[in-house]
């Protein structure tokens, strides 16, 4: 129980190092100007790609509340020449929507950052193909269903300042790159914590007085 204990302390530190540096990449990401999109990207890179909105495929990704109103995630695939399809997250809609979207027309420069694939298993949530509802981030799937020839591996998640205005026009776009949360530390010390009480209790155990058996 000892070594079980102290091997996940020292996973979760492996996990605190790896999260920190994931952090700050990101942080760095964010700081720097956008690159260009090339064919492979580093997940949370700040990149700039061009290419055309097709509109007519759009779907809606995820189930998010904003307030107490349900929306979801409008999935765009944007096109460019000499590239495959790249799916393009732009951003939160109401299911219930009572403001217009914006949908650019031509050659358009999308700047976000790049979104890594889901990778789905038994407990992945089903999507709704039919519907264009899906769930799961899977570009090959998402790119089946609506008839787009074999997307990239990956996506983007635009990326738009805060408005001036009160009420952001839909879709309203993620103004800064994601946080994962970072609890490591305190798993850590807790599994070394369990560890070290382990040891008190067993010292304890083994070093208090023997009875009298002479009766």
């Amino acid at each position: 129980m000892l070594a079980v204990l102290c091997g996940l302390g020292t996973w979760q530190v492996q996990r605190l190092r790896w999260k920190n540096d994931l952090l700050a990449r990101i942080e760095a990401s964010e700081r720097a100007a956008p690159a260009p999109l090339g064919a492979a990207a580093e997940p949370f890179a700040k990149v700039v790609a061009t290419g055309r909105f097709d509109h007519a495929r759009e779907a809606l990704f995820g189930v998010e509340v904003r307030g107490a109103t349900l929306g979801g995630h409008l999935l765009t695939p944007l096109l460019r020449d000499g590239h495959p399809p790249l799916l393009v997250d732009r951003g939160w809609v109401p299911l219930e929507r009572g403001r217009p979207v914006d949908r650019p027309d031509g050659e358009v420069p999308v700047t976000g950052f790049v979104r890594e694939a889901d990778r789905r298993d038994w407990l992945s949530p089903a999507d709704d193909a039919p519907g264009r509802r899906f769930y799961l981030f899977d570009p090959e799937a998402i790119g089946a269903a609506l008839g787009l020839p074999k997307p990239a591996p990956f996506g983007l998640v635009a990326l738009e300042p805060a408005p001036a205005g009160a009420r952001p026009p839909l879709p309203e776009a993620a103004r800064s790159l994601p946080r994962p949360n970072n609890p490591h530390l305190g798993y850590a010390i807790t599994w070394y914590g369990l560890a070290v009480s382990l040891v008190g209790v067993f010292a304890a155990f083994a070093l208090r007085p023997m009875g009298d058996d002479s009766a």
